[in-house]
């Protein structure tokens, strides 16, 4: 059954929607056919549903292509301006986040894929929101208000794959006691999010295929095909184009399901979004336990600005959890998880000082961990009172009853610099 013979790059005169009133006709007209069997029938209705979605998928990328091309291009803008952008625009993100170039390309690409209905493979690292962005693609788009269901591929046993996907019968297996709707049903008109993807065997991929495919599912145990309308978005941390290559995953699945495609970067690439994580984890930290954020000494602070997050955003998340509940009022470095915290220079010291069983040696290690604490608080009263007198070295030295080339000397020391204490400049790059 041949219907498309025009010409798709006349887009101008091409109209989608009497393409898809042609086919309406036609299911109209088949479902009176008295000349054809009842299976031929529903065959060619699930023809012509699966042809009339193609279409609509077809005149969706064309206003997309349309509405790209009228923007500004992303060079034309500062990343500044294209995070301003997203707020103004109403984009909808449970959450905070920066500057970051990749990041805000993510972002645009799925506040334009979300009213599309378009299939989406979001990839990265474990830990880098791929579940918050599935979640910013539905909340962004036209079923909003329709269900999101959450499918984690790789906890599901192979022999409950396909029950715990399109559902069951009664008496279908050992323990099926009575009827069950499947993730997909469950999700009909609103978003399914496979995450793991990867970890989905290929069995299941067979069967994940045709269901892309027919738009239909069928229960365990039963022969009745099921139609339903979800949107597929997929997540894994794997490289879905090289398990394809080496035959762990199916290409043709693959292709399917990046129809958009969105990587996010890991959070040791996104190092401005830090500062404003610690707020917003915080703050949500502060409300779960009814108490006041936690507050963070300079030394914590410059530690969790320089670390890699090898556990990215919910390491980050969870360390400040951790911190709010051991804290109190001010979390230091020996609030961090065992694993991941500094050795203390005076810890150290006084560690190697107790091992020694030479007193020369105890002696000496003692006196080093005392100076290190020394130059520490010596450091800090130097900084604290600079930005008290507003970065004027005369009056630090009439405070401290000292010369102003001795206060000089203690400062070149220590690395600190009196106009960065002007204007609060030092606790801002703090």
């Amino acid at each position: 059954m041949k219907i498309l013979d025009h010409d798709l790059e006349a887009s101008s005169t091409f109209s989608y929607a009497g393409l898809i009133e042609k086919i309406e006709i036609l299911r109209s007209t088949l479902r009176w056919a008295s000349t054809l069997e009842r299976p031929d029938i529903e065959k060619l209705l699930r023809q012509a549903g699966a042809l009339r979605d193609e279409v609509m998928q077809l005149s969706h990328k064309e206003r997309f292509v349309k509405a790209a091309a009228a923007e500004p291009t992303r060079t034309e803008l500062s990343q500044r301006q294209r995070r301003q952008g997203l707020i103004e625009r109403s984009f909808i993100f449970e959450g905070a986040f920066g500057d970051n170039p990749k990041l805000l390309e993510s972002l645009e690409i799925a506040e334009k894929a979300a009213p599309t209905g378009l299939p989406v493979l979001i990839d990265g690292e474990s830990g880098t929101g791929k579940e918050l962005m599935a979640k910013v693609i539905h909340a962004n788009g036209d079923r909003a208000d329709r269900p999101f269901i959450s499918v984690n591929c790789g906890a599901i046993p192979d022999n409950l794959l396909e029950s715990e996907l399109f559902g069951h019968r009664k008496g279908s297996f050992t323990g099926a006691s009575a009827d069950r709707k499947g993730k997909f049903e469950s999700a009909h008109t609103g978003t399914i999010f496979l995450d793991e993807i990867g970890e989905l065997p290929l069995s299941g991929q067979v069967k994940l295929l045709r269901v892309l495919e027919a738009h239909e599912i069928q229960r365990v145990g039963s022969d009745e095909p099921i139609g339903v309308d979800a949107r597929v978005v997929a997540a894994t941390n794997r490289d879905l184009r090289r398990l394809s290559q080496e035959g762990k995953f199916r290409e043709d699945l693959f292709y399917r399901l990046s129809v958009i495609h969105v990587t996010l970067p890991p959070l040791r690439e996104r190092k401005d979004e830090i500062p404003l994580l610690f707020e917003f984890f915080g703050d949500e930290a502060a409300e779960a336990l009814k108490r006041r954020p936690v507050e963070m000494t300079r030394l914590l602070r410059k530690f969790l600005l320089d670390y890699d997050y090898p556990g990215n955003i919910r390491e980050l998340r969870n360390i400040i959890y951790r911190l709010s509940c051991l804290a109190g009022q001010a979390a230091g470095l020996e609030h961090l998880p065992a694993d991941i915290r500094p050795a203390s220079p005076v810890r150290g010291a006084a560690a190697t000082a107790l091992g020694n069983d030479v007193n020369a040696a105890t002696a000496a290690a003692l006196s080093e961990a005392k100076r290190i604490a020394s130059d520490e608080a010596e450091r800090e009263f130097l900084e604290r009172g600079l930005q008290e007198v507003g970065g004027v070295v005369t009056e630090l030295a009439k405070r401290c009853d000292m010369n102003r080339s001795h206060v000089q000397t203690l400062l070149k020391k220590h690395g600190i610099r009196s106009k960065d204490c002007r204007n609060g400049n030092l606790s801002r790059r703090e």
